[in-house]
């Protein structure tokens, strides 16, 4: 299974707390891969809000994205660019 994995600067006003975590999370769970979320080494399943809410992600923090999946280039750049851009 192919694994894809980078670091990226949150740059969402709001940082990642209800709506954009929301979205974040919507996007997530249209690729077949496994998302994970990773802040300050506690790593989260990047498909579940409520754990996505828990690393408490404010604007300017890093966040690593690992996905694995015949889909996972793509879930990478779709949710890297989500991450870097402000949505807020």
């Amino acid at each position: 299974m192919t694994k894809y994995a980078e670091e990226v600067v949150v740059n969402n006003s709001y940082g990642l707390h209800a709506r954009p975590a929301a979205i974040f999370v919507r996007m997530a769970n249209k690729f077949n891969s496994r998302v994970i979320l990773e802040k300050g080494g506690e790593a989260v399943d990047g498909k579940s809000i409520i754990a996505i809410l828990s690393l408490g992600i404010n604007k300017g923090m890093m966040v690593k994205i690992s996905v694995e999946g015949v889909d996972g280039h793509q879930a990478l750049e779709e949710l890297k660019n989500f991450l870097e851009s402000d949505n807020g």
